[in-house]
Formats: C-alpha cells, sequence, structure tokens
C-alpha cells in the first residue's frame, strides 16, 4: 500500500452522523487530524503512534527523497495537532523526540500493545509432520522474510551451538524457521533461498525446517511446543512476536535493543543478548543443559504477560488518558 492511500483510508470512517462522542481515536496515520479539528469541533483526538510513517520508506534516491519531504513534513504538523499522543514503547518514545524534533516539547505516553490472548488459548495440536522425531530441544524463529530481521543470526546461533554439545545433545536439538512468505514479494523470495544456501553452508540441513506463511494452528502449535523462541531483529520498535511466545509459556531470546528490552525480563522470561551467534548459543545452551528452565521461565513469562500486556491492562490504561482528555 503506498503512503498516499494509507493515509486516506482513515477518512471514510470519520464522524459517524448522530453519534455522540468525546474522543476521537487516532491510530497510526496522522493525516486526517487536520480534518477531524474542522468536523468534529470541541472534540479531543488522541493520537496512537506505533511508530514514524517516516521511518517506514526507504529513500535511496534523490528523487524519492524529494517526493518525501512534504509527506514527512506534513506528518509532524498533523501529528502535533492531536491533544494526547500514546507510543507503543520506551523505545519508540525516543524514537519520536528524534524524528519531530518540534514536537519535543510534547509529553508523549507508553500504551504497549495488548494481545487477543483467546487466539492463543484454543486446542494444541501436535507437531507431528513438522519436526523430526526425537528433536526434544526445538527453538523457533517468527518472523517475515525480511533481510533486516536478521534471520541469518538464527541459523549462525544453531551452528555455533553445535560446537558446545555432545553429539548426543545435538542429535536432539532441531530450529524451525517460520515466517510470512509472498511469492510476488521479490525479497521474501530471494532471502528465503539465501537462508537456504546459509544453511548447506553451515551443514545443518537435518537440523532445520523451514516454514513459509504457516496456520494460525501451527503457529499455536510452534508456539507451545517449542524449548525457546530465537527473536532476531535489532531496534523493533516493540514486537509482539515475544509477547505470543511469552503468553504461551515459550523463552525467548532476543536483542538487547528495542522493544525486547521492555518486553522481555532478562534472566526471568528469557534472555536478552548481543546480536552475535556467540551470545546466542550461550543463551541457547542454557535450555539444553537446564531442561527445567523451559518451564520456569514460561510459566513466568505468562505472568508477565498477563499483568503488562492484556487487553484488561490496555482497556485501563487507554481509559485513563480518555479520562483525562474530557476532564
Amino acid at each position: 500500500m503506498t503512503h498516499s492511500t494509507a493515509s486516506l483510508r482513515p477518512f471514510h470512517l470519520i464522524c459517524p452522523c448522530g453519534e455522540e462522542f468525546d474522543v476521537v481515536f487516532c491510530d497510526q496515520v496522522s493525516a486526517c487530524i487536520p480534518f477531524l479539528r474542522l468536523t468534529c469541533h470541541r472534540k479531543k483526538v488522541l493520537f496512537y503512534c506505533h511508530f514514524p510513517d517516516q521511518l517506514l520508506t526507504q529513500r535511496r534516491s534523490a528523487l524519492k527523497r524529494l517526493y518525501r519531504a512534504p509527506l514527512d513534513w506534513f506528518e509532524e504538523l498533523t501529528t502535533g495537532m492531536a491533544d494526547c499522543i500514546l507510543v507503543n514503547s520506551q523505545f519508540t518514545a525516543g524514537v519520536f523526540q528524534q524524528t519531530f524534533p518540534k514536537l519535543a516539547k510534547i509529553h508523549t505516553d507508553v500504551l504497549y500493545p495488548s494481545l487477543n490472548s483467546a487466539a492463543f488459548d484454543g486446542e494444541v495440536e501436535g507437531l507431528s509432520g513438522l519436526v523430526p522425531e526425537g528433536r526434544s530441544f526445538l527453538f523457533l524463529s517468527i518472523n517475515r522474510y525480511e533481510r533486516k530481521k536478521n534471520l541469518p543470526l538464527a541459523l549462525q546461533a544453531l551452528a555455533a551451538l553445535k560446537d558446545r554439545l555432545s553429539a548426543g545433545e545435538w542429535g536432539r536439538v532441531h530450529l524451525v524457521m517460520a515466517g510470512g512468505y509472498d511469492e510476488r514479494v521479490a525479497e521474501n523470495v530471494e532471502h528465503y533461498e539465501e537462508l537456504r544456501s546459509l544453511v548447506a553452508s553451515l551443514d545443518l540441513e537435518d537440523h532445520v525446517t523451514f516454514l513459509r506463511s504457516f496456520s494460525d494452528k501451527q503457529k499455536l502449535s510452534l508456539l507451545h511446543g517449542s524449548t525457546c523462541v530465537l527473536y532476531t531483529p535489532s531496534n523493533e520498535h516493540f514486537g509482539i512476536v515475544p509477547i505470543e511466545a511469552m503468553y504461551s509459556r515459550c523463552p525467548v531470546i532476543a536483542v538487547n535493543s528495542g522493544g525486547p528490552l521492555e518486553s522481555v525480563a532478562h534472566d526471568e522470561t528469557g534472555f536478552l543478548c548481543e546480536p552475535t551467534p556467540e551470545q546466542f548459543s550461550e543463551a541457547m545452551q542454557k535450555f539444553v543443559t537446564d531442561p527445567k528452565l523451559k518451564q520456569r521461565m514460561g510459566q513466568a513469562g505468562k505472568e508477565r504477560v498477563q499483568q503488562r500486556f492484556s487487553l484488561q491492562a490496555f482497556t485501563e490504561q487507554l481509559y485513563s488518558h480518555i479520562t483525562q482528555l474530557t476532564q
């Protein structure tokens, strides 16, 4: 979807006739805020910023930079017209201040996204057909097949783990690389082949399964059946995968930057590591040498999600901000 299309989509939803309201909740795209100001007189506008839109677009050519310049200016202008601005993490709050210097005096509060826990409470199927028999230490990577997700780190960490384990332990280890994949997207196709080539070069073919565009049931089964999730992106503005994993009682090994600094409790619900094969493999080894670690961290992870990232927690915090606006 182009920026222009995304910016126009909210307009058909604005200000339904005959409805009484005090606050308009504007999500992700700020372009409609001026229109809200004109049509919804004396109504407060709350804007929820997941990440500055201008940072989601590459501008490698001079023409693209020229095209984006007025859009970037307009994004900053319209964002500043909201009565209240919420962001999805402390990390995003910092990026917000750097990206919109003219809004430096505006206070932004953090409202963590919630998890639709009902989708993860369904019946769990087995992993038959997905994972070879006898692989009791299952590591899982869930991310789109995009280069910025640093998926090679998971494969390189697996290769480094092999050198840390005995032959018997290594024989029980497996990694599932599950990710969103669209054959119409060139990067998805190219990166998938790059990863397969890397697996071959590392001699890991018998210990890695690639799963493209998996179903919700498969995802649920993998999260419940895995020893640990490997979350490899750096500087993710939040990242829902660690939350989904922890709710499913699956610990997380993540890069110690961005959203995981706030979602994953180091040494409690998982491990936060430098994005190197050595540090990731060291954390992975702990789950192999201490099989009870998954249970302890898994339970702590579920409790953390229920306390901080549940729909109830989200609702209560959002209601608090709306109440403050209407006083």
